[in-house]
């Protein structure tokens, strides 16, 4: 008896990642192309970039929803950044904890020893990386629900609050842990 791992999960969470690693470059590459004038070519890349998710939405060809499409993307994309780089932050700091410090390991979290230090290390970053991929998730969905929103599907009223606010506390999250380093 075999048994089969549903992939679909995974495989939509692997394309909710990847869509917000690009986010920015190609909302940036799009409002470009919008200022431009060439708003034919900047919503055929925003959406054949929103191809990548599940139930696509697609823009219409105005220069308004392509470039209000393309700067809420920046925006998101920008705050997407944050849970990228914690989810290397993880891998550096979490996977790679033994080999990155080389101690004393006195002082560290699960110290004394190099092992209870890298397995505290460990556990904190991946309950950092699950919170970061989940983000990254409501964002690539946020992104994906405020294009249907220009494209004209109804609700989605919400969208864009929830994307300034989150936008804003990235903002705020973003000084602070400037300022703590």
């Amino acid at each position: 008896m075999t048994t089969s791992i549903d992939r679909r999960p995974f495989r939509g969470i692997a394309q909710s990642v990847l869509y917000c690693a690009g986010l920015p470059m190609i909302s940036a590459a799009s409002l470009g192309l919008t200022l431009l004038g060439l708003t034919a070519s900047a919503v055929q890349l925003a959406n054949g970039w929103q191809s990548r998710l599940p139930h696509p939405a697609t823009l219409p060809e105005r220069p308004a929803p392509a470039a209000g499409n393309a700067l809420a993307g920046l925006l998101l994309g920008l705050l997407a950044l944050i849970p990228l780089g914690v989810g290397i932050l993880f891998v550096a700091r979490g996977v790679g904890y033994g080999w990155i410090d080389p101690g004393p390991y006195d002082t560290s979290w699960g110290g004394p020893g190099r092992g209870r230090a890298w397995a505290a290390h460990l556990l904190v970053g991946v309950a950092l990386a699950a919170a970061g991929i989940a983000a990254l998730a409501g964002i690539a969905a946020l992104h994906r629900r405020w294009t249907a929103r220009l494209a004209g599907e109804p609700g989605g009223a919400w969208v864009l609050p929830v994307a300034a606010l989150a936008g804003a506390a990235g903002a705020l999250f973003l000084v602070a842990w400037l300022r703590q380093i």
